[in-house]
């Protein structure tokens, strides 16, 4: 199974539901939720104390706006990344978000994630 085969379409219905509940758990400080769609391979590589540091000190991952656009996709090996501009419900401006997103065992999973 090959998320790169999949439409736009079936992407986005998969990429903004985790996408939604990633920013959910984000402003709630709920790192444990908020990492369960992250692939084994993502986990290993996570240095787990720098990045719930990060997560919990962050003005900008605990203030996401539930308000986000699909900017498009991009293909790639057996990966998508799927773009996002997303806001602040406390800061002005926009950010990129950034999802990559493949299939592992039948299921997707968060190969990589980032506001940028």
């Amino acid at each position: 199974m090959n998320i790169i085969n999949d439409s736009d379409e079936e992407i986005f219905a998969k990429a903004n539901s985790i996408w939604r509940e990633m920013i959910m758990y984000s402003n709630e400080g709920n790192y444990s939720d908020f990492v369960k769609h992250f692939s084994p391979s993502l986990m290993l590589g996570l240095n787990e104390v720098e990045v719930g540091r990060q997560f919990s000190t962050s003005e900008l991952t605990r203030n996401l706006s539930e308000a986000f656009d699909g900017l498009g996709i991009i293909r790639r090996g057996e990966h998508v990344t799927v773009l996002y501009r997303q806001r602040s419900s406390k800061r002005e401006g926009e950010w990129l978000g950034r999802l990559v997103l493949g299939y592992d065992d039948g299921e997707v999973n968060v190969f990589g994630a980032s506001i940028f």
